[in-house]
């Protein structure tokens, strides 16, 4: 860090009095020495990040920081404040302040200046020395390790109140977690051999875990429960390293960090990547829910296992599925990991592809569907011809639903050798017009297929080609002939006995489907309801023409998700005191959440207060969706929230159900938290409390 901050970037004496003045006189000595090109522009990134998650943590410490396209080098600018600046922390107001920035795109930079600092901050010494330094240049020596901390914590007055180690802890978790969202990995190794010197000199090796965490759409949960189950660890003095495989990829934990754990939690809703990494230890496989709830609990479990000697098959049987979780796991569980892998996967084709088809729409007309193709007509001047792009790019896109559906079912199930006869099984159920069920019955039973094959014993000379050539060959033979000669034609019969029904719902019929529609979105929040939901509302559109009754129950549904977040906005706005800080930080953040249909901006709140928060937003979402239906509100594209109202029909009254449903949910949950005790102010509800709603990354084209 020796360039990143000097004398000039050092301010002993912040006489700001919010964090917002804090940011901007810290920015200004930026500015001033070249480091930050637009003040405002700058200032405005800063409060971008900071509206996702409160940079406060406990000790006094405060760390707002962001990427920018502002900033020319990475900077670090340090305040120290007398009276103390509030920054969101649980335990108080922050007078050691540290502002980080950036160049917009280094990632590697922005994550090494955090970790860095925040190693740092763990030393109490550190942090003593800081509060008691009375020279800019020396507390930048002493920041850029120029200085020893002891050195300077020699000049320190009698009585000088210096942070708590286990406090100061907390900002390796704040470091490590602050831009998840981003998909990157923080390097832990530094942390974990700190933490297993300072274990070692007290005799005692600190138990270690891996854990992995995931779901469906990998934007809310996967994070959040990477979040709590660090914070747990801590609190427990166990060393807690986590593989988030989110929606923007994953980084592999190093294999030696593995062989050195002692246990491990799997805390995922989808098949775990590459599980065979962590087989022979002992192994806590949960959904991803429990490592957002209970964390904990998690920890005393394996470490109960690797006490008892428990420990995972060292040899892998048949699939991922079938290997992930305890051996009384049932099936009922596994079928529901296995829907939902083929879900998340689909998803992001139905963004994209409803979304064009929207976009078309609008540009082209409603009769851009019978425009001839662009590849014999286009004109580059001519709207409609541009419309008619969009249009048939989506439609492409939309015609891989129901083959991508199936062949990541069959995939959850049976790993690699499921994609190709669960591709063919869905391409056949699109031929067959068997549609979404029929996807769902050729995924389940391609992955069937291919479990049955691989359990047949098979000479050493065949087992090289049995993953490339036999088992593709027979497995999409025997799945082809099922759904052709078999299957096929009931589901497809079904299929269009479950459209008729659709298109001829009308009045007290409509209204009711609109009322469960907005019950399950919101039971939740993202869960297993929630994706059946939705996922039933995009096979209704996911074609070409979808009716009218299917863009009703498009409408209902991203109506209804988007009810739990704005409710809980709404009231940490209107009812404040009835919520932590850390719960009216996250109401900010749930404004955006919620009109972007991203109805995991309620997690927090629902997560700390369940029996309160979770009725109130099935409520308010049943009145939403009802009314959507009832107002007849059509829509084609499957996500986007408050920016495809232009492509509502009925967009005003479609705004009034949305609206209707938040002041009921919102109504609800201010008179049942009013009758209970209020909690002292700047109290949590526990770890769930604390998992901040920024860990969304809202730019995610995926359901609520």
């Amino acid at each position: 860090m020796s360039e990143m901050i000097t004398a000039d970037l050092v301010d002993l004496d912040l006489s700001a009095e919010t964090k917002e003045a804090a940011a901007r006189a810290l920015a200004e000595r930026m500015v001033t020495l070249g480091r930050v090109t637009d003040l405002e522009g700058f200032l405005a990134d800063v409060a971008a990040r900071e509206a996702q998650m409160p940079t406060g943590l406990d000790g006094g410490i405060g760390i707002p920081h962001c990427r920018s396209e502002h900033v020319t080098e990475p900077t670090l600018g340090f305040g120290r404040s007398a009276a103390g600046i509030d920054f969101g922390a649980p335990d108080g107001p922050a007078d050691l302040i540290f502002l980080i920035a950036a160049p917009a795109g280094a990632d590697d930079a922005h994550l090494t200046i955090l970790s860095s600092l925040a190693r740092q901050l763990m030393n109490a010494e550190f942090t003593s020395a800081l509060r008691a330094v009375d020279d800019a240049a020396a507390a930048a020596a002493l920041i850029r390790g120029d200085e020893s901390p002891a050195a300077a914590a020699s000049t320190v007055p009698e009585g000088t109140e210096s942070a708590d180690g286990s406090k100061n802890s907390v900002a390796v978790s704040a470091a490590a977690s602050a831009d998840t969202a981003t998909g990157t990995t923080i390097d832990t190794t530094d942390t974990t051999s700190d933490t297993t010197a300072d274990a070692g000199a007290s005799g005692e090796r600190p138990f270690r875990i891996v854990a992995v965490t995931s779901c469906p759409t990998g934007i809310a949960h996967t994070y959040m429960a990477a979040e709590s189950l660090e914070n747990a660890g801590r609190e427990a003095g166990v060393e807690v390293v986590v593989e988030t495989q989110g929606s923007a990829g994953f980084t592999r934990l190093d294999p030696a960090v593995i062989a050195a754990a002692d246990g491990v939690i799997f805390a995922h809703d989808v098949p775990v990547r590459d599980k065979d990494r962590f087989a022979g230890k002992p192994t806590v496989d949960v959904g991803v829910k429990a490592g957002i709830n209970k964390p904990a609990e998690l920890i005393t479990e394996v470490r109960g296992k690797a006490a008892r000697g428990e420990v995972s098959a060292g040899s892998a049987p048949g699939t991922p599925v079938e290997r992930s979780g305890d051996s009384a796991e049932g099936y009922g569980t596994k079928l529901r990991k296995w829907l939902m892998s083929g879900v998340s996967y689909m998803v992001p084709f139905v963004a994209a592809g409803g979304l064009l088809i929207a976009l078309g729409f609008a540009i082209g007309g409603y009769t851009v569907n019978k425009a001839p193709s662009v590849m014999d007509h286009f004109v580059w001047t001519q709207a409609d011809s541009w419309g008619a792009l969009l249009f048939q790019i989506g439609v492409v896109s939309f015609g891989f639903l129901v083959p991508v559906l199936a062949g990541y079912i069959a995939y959850g199930m049976a790993d690699r050798p499921g994609l190709v006869p669960g591709f063919v099984g869905g391409a056949i159920s699109l031929t067959i017009n068997a549609g979404f069920l029929g996807g769902l019955a050729a995924g389940l039973i391609a992955g069937g297929v291919v479990i049955g094959i691989q359990k047949v014993k098979i000479p050493a000379a065949l087992r090289g080609v049995m993953p490339v050539v036999v088992i593709p060959l027979i497995s999409a033979a025997i799945v082809g002939f099922l759904m052709f000669v078999v299957i096929g034609k009931p589901i497809a019969s079904a299929q269009k006995g479950m459209t008729d029904w659709l298109n001829g719902l009308t009045g007290t019929n409509a209204v009711l489907l609109g009322a469960l529609l907005g019950l399950m979105m919101c039971f939740d929040l993202g869960g297993p309801v929630n994706k059946v939901a939705y996922t039933f509302a995009t096979a209704g559109i996911a074609v070409a023409s979808p009716s009218d009754s299917a863009m009703k129950i498009m409408a209902a549904v991203m109506a209804a998700g988007m009810v739990p977040p704005l409710a809980m906005a709404l009231a940490t706005t209107v009812r404040g005191r009835l919520f932590t800080q850390t719960e009216r930080e996250n109401g900010k953040a749930a404004w955006v959440l919620g009109a972007s249909f991203i109805s995991e901006g309620a997690i927090p709140f629902a997560a700390a207060d369940p029996l309160r928060v979770i009725p109130s937003a099935m409520v308010g979402g049943a009145v939403t969706g009802s009314l959507s239906m009832a107002f007849g509100a059509t829509l084609r594209a499957p996500h986007g929230g408050i920016f495809v109202v232009p492509l509502i029909g009925n967009p005003f009254l479609y705004l009034i159900a949305i609206a209707a449903g938040v002041c009921v949910t919102t109504a609800l949950v201010v008179v049942l938290k009013g009758m209970r005790k209020q909690a002292p102010e700047g109290t949590g509800a526990g770890v769930a409390d604390t998992a901040i709603a920024a860990k969304v990354d809202s730019k995610e084209p995926v359901a609520a």
